[in-house]
């Protein structure tokens, strides 16, 4: 295993040296994520102030064979953020290098640094009349950086594609200081292999990103959205297909929601507006995107007509303004929150080839009900196949002390995945809270390759250890 030294006053007075001003005291919301499954250490929190600045850190860090853990908004959940034993690391934190360096509006482009939030980037690019489409839950304190990091999903993929599908060039650190200058505005650029989508979802363990070339969109002149009730996930994906055929791009997202999901919202006491007196066991939320000269509405009810007629919904609502479109979002964005207060035995982040999607929800309730006392929350992006299939306590009971169950769970669901052809993470990441299962399902053959990049680059393992693959 390669020995590293934790970052103790030593380290802290050549960091003060070289960065003046970045050397920051340790605070409570460093070491902790929010689920607050895991506690991290840290020796200090050092924040530069440009990529000149995170160059030295790191070469310091090199040097010295002190570990560093990139750090943005702190919102992942698969502990990739906080590391709990070990010598104590340097959190390199991004929090002041958060500008919007450049607009390029006419070609659908934003140069933002790492530190930027996800909800000051899509203002940015709002205001320039563009879209820049990466959504999800925790858009007004995550930072690019990590979203990059971590290849973040969100409710958009279907139309819009993965985090590293919105990037165009990268400008980054590496593990020995050294300086890419990849932040190009090229659609094209077949010049060896791509550092860009290397460093994206490496979760921060063959360097930095310190800024980023994002593509931009234009705006949909018109918005709609409806929920629609369905029998089952099965009628869910025939419901899909019938809407790309006959709406096609203009599908924006496409999200799965089942009645357990609404019931821990009113359990939970979240008190907003549902779409649906009597949860439906199943339903469907539909987003729209349309050019000039098309009306989502009329869409969505020429959609809900034809999916009544072949039996693939039983009711629905189509948003009547932008605020009601608001209101069927607040219930999905929601949820996630619901879920945390009732507390889950395990959750799930995995994503499925569509055509299992429905049998492996069947197969797998079966297969945990069978097993111990419990109920499922499975919803998610539908559109892409990501499921958040989560398992929690039955009523009355607690997560205390199920640890037995956690790990069934764990079993049941990811071995029925590696049958089906599924992934253990569809956009959570690895972080260190899944490294074991990446080694227990993962391919050996791109186990090893990512190993022998990972020692090619960072051969003194300084880099987020224990992250993605285990420290040695």
């Amino acid at each position: 295993m390669t020995t590293l030294n934790p970052c103790d006053d030593t380290v802290i007075a050549r960091l003060n040296n070289a960065v003046p001003g970045a050397v920051r005291p340790v605070e409570p919301r460093h070491l902790e994520e929010p689920r607050g499954l895991h506690n991290g250490i840290a020796g200090a929190v050092v924040a530069p102030a440009d990529v000149s600045e995170v160059s030295a850190v790191i070469r310091i860090a090199a040097e010295l064979r002190v570990p560093v853990i990139p750090y943005g908004g702190g919102t992942g959940l698969v502990g990739g953020q906080v590391i709990e034993d070990g010598p104590a690391p340097i959190l390199l934190s991004l929090d002041r290098m958060t500008a919007i360096r450049s607009i390029h509006a006419d070609e659908n482009v934003l140069i933002a640094e790492a530190g930027a939030i996800l909800q000051t980037v899509q203002e940015a690019a709002e205001g320039a009349g563009r879209l820049f489409p990466l959504s999800l839950a925790s858009e007004g304190s995550a930072r690019i950086g990590g979203l990059l990091g971590t290849n973040a999903g969100g409710v958009n993929v279907l139309r819009y594609g993965n985090a590293r599908d919105l990037v165009l060039g990268l400008e980054a650190v590496l593990p020995d200081g050294s300086i890419w200058h990849g932040l190009r505005r090229l659609r094209k650029d077949n010049t060896g292999y791509d550092l860009r989508n290397l460093l994206i979802g490496a979760e921060g363990t063959l360097g930095v990103i310190t800024a980023a070339a994002l593509r931009l969109f234009p705006r949909p002149a018109a918005t709609g959205a409806a929920v629609m009730v369905v029998p089952d996930p099965a009628a869910a994906l025939a419901l899909l297909s019938m809407a790309q055929a006959r709406i096609g791009e203009g599908i924006s997202a496409f999200e799965l929601i089942s009645g357990e999901g609404l019931r821990f919202l009113t359990e939970t006491g979240f008190d907003i507006r549902q779409p649906f007196e009597t949860p439906p066991d199943w339903h469907v939320l539909i987003d729209l995107g349309l050019p000039l000269g098309l009306d989502p509405s009329a869409a969505l009810e020429a959609l809900f007509a034809d999916a009544f007629e072949a039996d693939l919904v039983s009711d629905g609502l189509i948003a009547q303004s932008e605020q009601q479109r608001h209101d069927f979002w607040t219930v999905r964005e929601t949820i996630p929150l619901a879920n945390r207060k009732v507390g889950a035995i395990v959750s799930n982040d995995i994503s499925l080839p569509l055509g299992r999607v429905a049998e492996f929800i069947d197969r797998a309730g079966a297969e945990l009900h069978a097993a111990m006392s419990c109920r499922i929350n499975c919803f998610g992006h539908l559109g892409d196949g990501n499921l958040h299939f989560n398992v929690f306590p039955a009523p009355g009971e607690t997560n205390k002390g199920r640890e037995a169950d956690r790990k069934r769970a764990k079993t049941i669901t990811h071995d029925l995945l590696a049958e089906m052809e599924g992934s253990i993470s569809a956009e959570h990441g690895i972080g260190r809270a899944k490294v074991a299962d990446l080694e227990r399902y993962g391919d050996p053959v791109k186990l090893a390759a990512m190993r022998a990049i990972k020692d090619a680059l960072d051969p003194a393992g300084i880099m987020n250890p224990g992250a993605v693959l285990r420290h040695r």
